[in-house]
């Protein structure tokens, strides 16, 4: 239990932020949201000696929230817990978060069934008008799967924990995930409305073991360039948010950190 918690902490380090956090970004900040995929566990978190987040319940995905530079003080404890009736099952202290990101953090399940941290980088590059931007990403304890929209593969092969990248055509697709090879329904459909100039994430988590296998579903404005010109910059990684994904992995003593960035080809319609 333990282990879990940890990686909660993890999860929970720009959740700690929220009550303090400014309504816009200002110059420097970062924009974080944080999925947990960990099935079957709850925690509290406290932020600097305040409770800043309770009943952090599996399946939640929060919203944007921006994290300013500093430094913080994270515990996080069991489901009711708190500084003056327990011991934190983990604290992280002096915590140096950097400036500049937009991230989404995910406690999550390896392929093997292991509760584990996974960062992304969002990107926020303009895709040309009409076009939507699609991100889907493999977090869920499950062999390799392959993505369809309209029943066509659109991310063969892909494994935990990975995501692919592509810009396609707006407008509503029906999104499912197989068995990489075979067209053995694991999640869904689900009808996905792509927007234009959105950055939409489709997030695979939960157990194949276990029955509990879902998608998460988070949207970033990307914006339409008016020459209609792709950036090519896809999901790279900004050196700022890899900084913030060391700080989070060096103050929690973590040893699975994944930052992938595997993009397909741009494929349209």
């Amino acid at each position: 239990m333990k282990r879990k918690l940890a990686i909660g902490a993890g999860a929970a380090l720009a959740l700690a932020t929220l009550g303090g956090a400014p309504a816009f970004a200002a110059e420097g900040d970062s924009t974080v949201s944080v999925l947990h995929g960990v099935p079957g566990l709850t925690v509290d978190v406290f932020i600097n000696g305040d409770e800043a987040i309770s009943d952090f319940a599996p399946g939640t995905l929060t919203d944007p929230m921006m994290l300013p530079a500093g430094s913080y003080d994270i515990q996080v404890f069991a489901d009711g817990g708190t500084p003056d009736t327990a011991e934190p099952a983990i604290e992280a202290m002096g915590v140096e978060v950097p400036a500049n990101a937009n991230l989404t953090l995910y406690a999550h399940l390896t392929e093997a069934g292991e509760p584990a941290l996974a960062a992304f980088a969002n990107s926020t590059e303009p895709v040309a008008a009409g076009e939507a931007r699609l991100t889907v990403r493999h977090l869920a304890a499950a062999p390799a799967v392959d993505i369809r929209a309209n029943e066509t593969v659109v991310a063969p092969g892909l494994t935990n924990p990975n995501e692919a990248s592509l810009v396609t055509t707006a407008g509503t697709v029906s999104a499912d995930v197989v068995l990489a090879g075979t067209t053995d329904v694991a999640i869904g459909p689900a009808e996905l409305e792509l927007a234009e100039g959105v950055h939409t994430i489709v997030t695979a988590w939960g157990s194949a073991a276990d029955g509990n296998l879902a998608l998460a579903v988070q949207t970033v404005e990307a914006h339409s360039a008016p020459s209609g010109v792709p950036s090519g910059n896809g999901g790279a990684a900004s050196p700022s948010a890899l900084a913030l994904l060391l700080a989070l992995a060096g103050a929690l003593g973590l040893t699975t950190i994944a930052v992938r960035q595997q993009q397909l080809a741009k494929q349209r319609g």
